[in-house]
């Protein structure tokens, strides 16, 4: 599944109010970047996805109904990723979802 232009226009302008924000196709899907560092994906089934890497910003995203990437691969094995789906309330308020980029981003510092 590929990437429609609504999708990636969606994603950059809920993030659009962070610092030098960019994006990169890769996989399918998007990365998307403030000031090089990649704090998002966009999957390539649409669904925006926000990084962390564990601690207390990921035990609050599970808290808001976000979910991990998870996948099995080719040998029956469960992974993951450190990307977690974007709560639902934040693909409706614009400003939760820059609140989030930002701690994701203050995070991986």
């Amino acid at each position: 599944m590929s990437l429609s232009a609504g999708d990636i226009a969606f994603a950059t302008e809920l993030f659009e109010d962070l610092p030098d924000l960019t994006t990169r196709r890769m996989f399918g899907g998007m990365g998307i970047y403030s000031q090089g560092v990649i704090f998002a994906l966009l999957h390539s089934d649409g669904q925006i996805m926000i990084k962390s890497t564990g601690g207390a910003f990921a035990s609050e995203l599970e808290a808001m109904g976000a979910v991990k990437w998870t996948y099995t691969r080719k040998d029956g094995a469960a992974s993951s990723m450190p990307y977690y789906s974007l709560p639902d309330a934040a693909l409706e308020d614009s400003e939760l979802a820059l609140d989030l980029g930002r701690r994701a981003l203050a995070a991986l510092d």
